[in-house]
């Protein structure tokens, strides 16, 4: 009995000392402090930077367009599900949440900022209208792109069937619009494209996914197309 105070002074100076002892070292010794300690938690080696996300551009493109260009983004139907999307700009002109999209072919007007056009700004959505090439008539779809101006910018996105309704005019007509794949287009081939009204070549600017069973992506469906790039201003039409 006579040794339990003695025993726990011992104890308490152990403590003490073991206590010194880890302070020390996690202050780094006399004269560290802390400032020792907040190096510690902020030295570069033992801190986590997150990678920068990528930048993106108008419509998601992953870099600028260059001056006199429109940026654009299109992407045709997947099967018979999802809907197609027209993006100029930055702004959506064609989509399923804009509820201006149908089976068929997906059509937007666009005043190219020619000087052929007195129509408004460059950019400008002149019209927007789905025409169904399954059960729909395909003279809704002539009284629509044989009156356009010309400069006028043309962009198409299928969706569904694009070509069931097609007659020789119709394919004609998006020929001299600068599409190399209008006369073979069928049953629901996957196609996305954007013409011209007046273009002199064919234009650089147009995607076909035939439909295949033994290539489809989906049953009875080829994949989706997405096409994105810029649109010089006047080149289109020569």
């Amino acid at each position: 009995m006579r040794l339990a105070g003695p025993l726990r002074i011992v104890a308490l100076i152990i403590t003490m000392g073991l206590t010194w002892i880890l302070v020390t070292i996690l202050l780094g010794g006399p004269g560290g402090g802390l400032p020792r300690i907040q190096q510690f938690f902020t030295s570069p080696e033992n801190s986590v930077t997150a990678e920068p996300r990528a930048r993106k551009y108008k419509c998601g493109l992953p870099q600028p367009c260059p001056e006199e260009h429109l940026a654009f983004r299109i992407v045709s139907g997947a099967a018979n599900v999802i809907g197609p999307k027209i993006c100029l700009e930055d702004k959506m002109l064609m989509s399923s949440v804009k509820d201006n999209v149908g089976r068929g072919l997906n059509i937007a007007l666009v005043n190219a900022g020619l000087p052929l056009l007195d129509t408004g700004v460059s950019g400008e959505l002149l019209e927007a209208r789905a025409f169904d090439m399954w059960a729909g008539d395909v003279n809704d779809l002539l009284k629509f792109i044989r009156p356009l101006h010309e400069g006028t910018l043309v962009f198409v996105a299928s969706y569904d069937d694009p070509a069931t309704k097609m007659n020789e005019e119709t394919r004609k007509l998006f020929s001299e619009l600068g599409s190399r794949n209008a006369k073979e287009l069928a049953f629901r081939d996957s196609w996305v494209f954007v013409g011209a009204k007046g273009v002199q070549n064919k234009s650089p600017f147009e995607q076909h996914v035939k439909n295949s069973k033994h290539t489809n992506k989906y049953e009875g469906w080829p994949e989706a197309l997405e096409m994105e790039g810029c649109i010089p201003r006047r080149s289109m039409a020569g």
